[in-house]
């Protein structure tokens, strides 16, 4: 991967992904503490919902903060932060004071406390990334969290056996302070210009108007929402009530895993014709290969379907990053992701409740078939308002070639409008500069 040659992106690449397989044995430790505490699936599903809702109510706000000041400050004081209260949830086990609400709290204050990271992150790789390189970029940090999130649950079971789930929670404190040391690290070349001193009410206005005035970019986000509610329920819930069997069920979880860190990794080299469009038809796509899963029985013919939506999975989050990336202003950008990040956490915490109410009353067959056509269903819709967009905005930047192109109908050198439409095109890519 050329692009790992330079110093910034290597950087940000391997502390995120320490971070991010920090991220996914604290997710699946809470759990299996949950569990362990109580025996109860309920209390399982309270940590996931403390794990999801103070992103999904404060990742927006948090994110007017990372346009405000210093990002890789930011980065780094969330950092230090969730690492301080992780070390005070290690010092209370050993103390032996341990319970379910201490553990609700405990999650849901560090998802707090790191709502305004993954904003921050993804608005500093412009600055760090030329533009006509940033889908490449994307996609090779999409590697590293994908494949480091994926690994992050299997480090559980030899810790648990080995040592303690306070040893779980002191390896995921250094994650933390790698992450930190990664970021202190990193040469921002290309700053975000520090603007006039906004108030948080009047940034956060300013940046929904920021983010309306790129309709495509509200389409493309509002559709992966949506699209992921009605989708990844049925991966976690589905698919154990489509195996029935714990042995193949956790097989076929890694198999999709490494298939969406392949698909990532193949997007690091595939240009792409127009990032809006490509991000809403991936849903299609992806729903179109799910739909079998109800039809067929076979283990080894579930792996090849995981293994092909896999791959799709990975065309539908990184052509929507680099998308806001290049369309929204350096002021809002962060308020933007952070906007994409909220309705993920949202999406996130209703899915498995939606997929159970389906599965629970169809069966889990008819459920696939549906919750599939469903997502073919809001690509194509998504994918025709973004075109009846892009007419929109190519008649208001020549409104002269619905009259004729007449002389008087002609434009004046200032009339364009000040961002040009690239719904269905992307940029160049000239030879990756050294940085």
């Amino acid at each position: 991967m050329p692009l790992l040659n330079d110093r910034n992106l290597l950087l940000l690449f391997v502390g995120q992904g320490v971070s991010r397989l920090g991220d996914g044995l604290y997710t699946a430790a809470v759990a299996w503490q949950a569990w362990a505490l109580t025996h109860d699936p309920s209390a399982v599903a309270l940590v996931t919902v403390a794990a999801y809702a103070p992103a999904f109510l404060a990742t927006f706000v948090a994110a007017s903060y990372a346009d405000r000041y210093d990002r890789r400050r930011l980065m780094i004081g969330t950092d230090l932060a969730r690492a301080a209260v992780v070390t005070a949830g290690a010092a209370m086990l050993l103390a032996g004071v341990q319970n379910l609400t201490i553990l609700v709290l405990g999650t849901a204050l560090l998802a707090l406390i790191g709502a305004p990271f993954a904003p921050a992150r993804n608005a500093i790789v412009p600055q760090i990334v030329p533009t006509e390189r940033l889908q490449q970029a994307n996609g090779i940090l999409q590697v590293a969290f994908r494949a480091a999130f994926f690994v992050g649950p299997l480090l559980l079971t030899p810790l648990l056996t080995y040592a303690s789930f306070a040893a779980v929670l002191v390896l995921d404190v250094l994650t933390f302070l790698v992450s930190a040391a990664a970021v202190a690290a990193l040469r921002v070349p290309h700053p975000a210009p520090a603007g006039r001193r906004r108030g948080l009410v009047t940034d956060l206005a300013e940046g929904l108007a920021a983010i309306r005035s790129a309709p495509d970019v509200l389409v493309v986000i509002t559709t992966f929402v949506f699209a992921l509610a009605v989708a990844s329920g049925f991966l976690a819930v589905g698919l154990v009530a489509l195996v029935g069997q714990g042995g193949p069920y956790g097989l076929l979880l890694g198999i999709a895993g490494l298939a969406e860190i392949a698909g990532a990794l193949v997007l690091t080299r595939l240009p792409l014709p127009g990032l809006a469009v490509t991000a809403v038809l991936a849903w299609g796509l992806l729903g179109a290969f799910r739909l079998p899963l109800g039809l067929v029985h076979s283990t080894a013919a579930i792996a090849v379907l995981l293994i092909v939506t896999g791959l799709a999975s990975a065309l539908t989050d990184i052509p929507l990053i680099a998308l806001v990336q290049q369309r929204i202003p350096e002021a809002h950008l962060a308020k933007a992701l952070g906007l994409w990040e909220a309705g993920v956490a949202g999406a996130l915490a209703v899915s498995p409740f939606l997929a159970s109410g389906v599965i629970g009353r169809i069966g889990v067959g008819p459920a696939f078939v549906v919750s599939s056509a469903a997502l073919m269903a809001l690509a194509v819709a998504a994918a025709v308002v973004l075109t009846a967009v892009s007419r929109a905005g190519r008649h208001r930047a020549d409104p002269g070639r619905d009259r004729g192109n007449s002389p008087g109908a002609s434009r004046s050198p200032g009339s364009a409008t000040a961002r040009p439409d690239t719904t269905c095109e992307s940029p160049p890519s000239p030879t990756w500069p050294r940085l």
